[in-house]
């Protein structure tokens, strides 16, 4: 079936190509050892990439599992925009399993595939030129009676001699494939050659017009992203791809960073996609909560570290200019604004734009005494936080803990059933205050705790938390955001429970906004239960956790 696209045009006028987004996070990318999801997951994951705008959805490979194809068959039943495709091997009993799982699709593709490498024929197929010939051109017959359109994969397409690669093709167009993917199985090739082949099967590959070429590049030596992208500037019009480049070995193809390479070099690739990139680092964070793997900081795109920066030389350059240092905005790829990290790296242009975010207006001799003790603690802390500057400006130990200090944390929670918490805490001037609260969840309902314990209303607005190092004891590390008096406050906590670390992160809140705004603490309203009414941000952080990174 023909699905071609009318061709954009850029700012200056110049055509510019549509390439199709296949994503196979579900497939590829979930089948690699510790990707694996439920059936639940797979479907929250699929609901995010159609949102994200992808143009073809692997869902999975139907024969492997029950769970399999009912997964596939649930997916595909949802998808209102995106085409939905399944895998198949090149063999009836395959295909037919496909087809049954995509029977409530509004678009279906069967994506059939077969080996057609030296290797691969002789060790794994024990199949001949001629067999690999016929099967290919059978399967594509078979799948293109039960589906709108057929995908057809030569397996190990780059350690394919290029002319029976080019014949296989020649072979699935004639019988009906509309797109032809040459996947580099193993990540072996470099981008001349990627684009050297993909050239080299444009030329000699007999099809029809709207028979589209595929690239599917793994990442063994770190190439498949610069791969792909080199077979885009030879003539590929889909491209194979993954949310953080997961998949088999080394992964695959990252998707973020193949469309915004597009984006960002827009002028020079003169190829789009119809991706919502706004969307890309919420996709990301619901695949590593999915998952239960987290995103390595340094990650192009959507990392930690992608738009974060400590070094001094660095942080002036950005708050004189942001493109200095960053080709392209935060905001584009969904997160929400860049970070200038605070710690030993740091120079005084940073600690002083920091200071007054936060209030603050030192001349240049508090500055110069400030700065010297802002490097002393930063050789001690990794990262300094908003607590620790408060701290330092008032001419106090930013490691003290206070006004309020947290004496004991008890949590209980109940499958269905929501949660419970009781706290303890002492304040500088010899109170101590217990009290208890309800909650969606434990962290939720500590909060809630916190709130009626320090008559502090907190409107929160973001809640993050991920590990620090590895292993079932790391640390677990709490970010808060939430709004008082009209202004955002920064809250963070530490500590091997996670819901420890929410709560300290609390109190970092609640401390600045005590020792900054001591008489503008709001009470917290009473339900005719007893118990706290959250407000409306409290309320919200079970949605807010999904920002979690685990």
């Amino acid at each position: 079936m023909e699905n071609q696209q009318t061709p954009a045009s850029d700012a200056d006028g110049a055509a510019v190509d549509h390439v199709r987004i296949f994503d196979t996070t579900l497939r590829d990318g979930e089948q690699a050892p510790g990707f694996s999801m439920d059936r639940r997951a797979k479907l929250r994951m699929a609901q995010m990439l159609e949102a994200l705008g992808v143009d073809v959805l692997e869902a999975g490979f139907p024969q492997a599992s029950p769970d399999d194809f009912a997964a596939v068959a649930q997916i595909a039943q949802s998808l209102r925009t995106t085409t939905a495709c399944a895998l198949a091997r090149c063999v009836p009993g395959d295909i037919d399993t496909a087809a049954r799982a995509l029977v409530g699709a509004r678009h279906a593709r069967i994506h059939v595939f077969l080996s057609t490498s030296p290797l691969h024929r002789e060790h794994k197929l024990g199949m001949s030129r001629q067999q690999v010939l016929d099967a290919t051109g059978a399967g594509v017959e078979r799948a293109l009676q039960l589906a709108h359109e057929v995908e057809f994969s030569a397996e190990d397409a780059m350690r394919t001699e290029p002319e029976f690669l080019a014949e296989v093709f020649s072979i699935a167009a004639g019988a009906g494939a509309s797109t032809l993917n040459a996947p580099d199985t193993v990540g072996y090739l470099t981008p001349d050659e990627i684009a050297e082949r993909f050239a080299y099967l444009l030329a000699h590959v007999r099809r029809e017009r709207h028979v589209v070429f595929s690239s599917h590049c793994h990442d063994d030596l770190g190439l498949a992203v610069a791969n792909s992208l080199a077979a885009v500037g030879a003539g590929a019009r889909q491209v194979e791809c993954t949310i953080n480049g997961i998949g088999e070995r080394a992964g695959n193809a990252a998707l973020e960073e193949i469309v915004m390479a597009m984006k960002v070099r827009g002028a020079l690739l003169r190829t789009d996609t119809r991706i919502d990139t706004r969307k890309l680092f919420p996709a990301s964070r619901l695949l590593a909560e999915l998952t239960g793997q987290a995103v390595p900081r340094n990650k192009a795109i959507v990392g930690a570290n992608a738009f974060a920066h400590e070094s001094g030389i660095h942080q002036h350059g950005m708050l004189k200019h942001r493109g200095t240092y960053e080709i392209m905005r935060p905001e584009d790829v969904g997160i929400t604004g860049t970070r200038l990290v605070l710690g030993k790296h740091s120079g005084r242009a940073a600690l002083r734009a920091r200071l007054e975010a936060l209030g603050h207006a030192p001349d240049e001799a508090a500055l110069d005494a400030l700065f010297a003790r802002f490097k002393a603690l930063a050789d001690k802390k990794r990262e300094i936080h908003d607590d620790d500057l408060d701290a330092l400006a008032r001419g106090h130990d930013p490691e003290a803990t206070g006004p309020w200090r947290l004496l004991r944390l008890d949590t209980s929670a109940h499958l269905g059933a929501g949660a419970s918490a009781s706290v303890r805490l002492a304040h500088e001037d010899g109170r101590e205050v217990a009290e208890a609260a309800l909650g969606d969840g434990p962290v939720d309902a500590v909060l809630r705790a916190i709130e009626r314990a320090t008559d502090t209303a907190l409107e929160l607005t973001r809640f993050q938390i991920q590990a620090v190092g590895a292993g079932g004891d790391a640390q677990g590390e709490a970010r808060l955001a939430a709004r008082h008096a009209e202004r955002e406050w920064n809250g963070h906590g530490l500590s091997t429970d996670i819901v420890e670390a929410a709560a300290q992160a609390a109190l970092a809140i609640v401390n600045r906004i005590e020792r900054q705004h001591p008489r503008e603490r709001n009470p917290v309203s009473q339900s005719p239960r007893g118990h706290a009414a959250p407000s409306p941000a409290i309320r919200a952080a079970g949605a807010a956790r999904k920002e979690s990174s685990p």
